[in-house]
């Protein structure tokens, strides 16, 4: 039960950061994406903890994700630049939020076509990493406000449509089951994981931006690799 609250709380988080994106505010729209890609990977960790998997939960969780990290970021990059290109804008969006759901859809049924065989590496970027990767031209502007402005709208488009490409692409990109933490070195993560709270509530956009470029060369170091072992998602 707690899992699947949690999973419906990150929903309330994605649609809600919609809301204030119309109202002009991308600190905070931006901060409610960043707490349900949070929740998001809270609750499949609670749900195992706890033992309460259940054929509900990932169905929610499925949804959940395409609201989050496709629909959310969609509509906050339209309404904060794309809607200045019009239709050109509310197609590359479409074309995103089409490519999230295919990637979602490959990954339900390859899980149900070989449950519980651990993978560490998936195929095309997953749903969270697309959403953050969709949102760089933002955060690029919100760091360098006068960096390429009269052209941003059109550039985002383009951008939105490379990454929607990149998440039903058959290229490499790691799973967070790669990371590995010992039971005597967990209460170090917990510190570690409260102060990158504290510093974002501090330094939003310049943690952002350094996320994003973080993310980028881990995804082009594993698209140099091979990996055999890659999970089909």
């Amino acid at each position: 039960m707690l899992p699947n609250l949690m999973t419906l709380g990150a929903i309330c988080a994605g649609l809600t950061s919609v809301r204030f994106a119309m109202d002009g505010n991308a600190v905070l729209a931006m901060s409610l994406i960043v707490l349900a890609a949070v929740l998001d990977a809270l609750d499949g960790m609670l749900a195992r903890l706890l033992k309460s998997e259940s054929a509900i939960g990932a169905e929610l969780d499925s949804l959940a994700d395409f609201v989050n990290f496709g629909v959310a970021p969609g509509l906050l990059l339209y309404i904060w630049v794309l809607q200045e290109s019009r239709s050109l804008g509310w197609i590359a969006v479409l074309i995103y939020c089409l490519c999230c759901c295919l990637r979602l859809a490959r990954y339900n049924v390859t899980s149900k076509a070989d449950p519980g065989v651990p993978r560490v590496v998936f195929t095309g970027v997953p749903a969270p990493g697309g959403a953050v990767l969709a949102l760089l031209p933002l955060v690029l502007q919100q760091n360098m406000p006068d960096l390429i402005d009269p052209v941003m709208a059109p550039i985002t488009a383009v951008w939105l449509v490379v990454v929607g490409t990149m998440m039903i692409s058959r290229i490499t990109t790691p799973s967070l089951k790669l990371i590995r933490i010992s039971r005597d070195k967990a209460p170090y993560m917990m510190v570690a994981v409260l102060g990158l709270m504290a510093a974002f509530l501090t330094w939003p956009w310049p943690l952002l931006l350094a996320a994003e470029f973080g993310y980028l060369a881990v995804l082009a170091r594993f698209a140099l690799k091979r990996h055999p072992d890659r999970d089909p998602r």
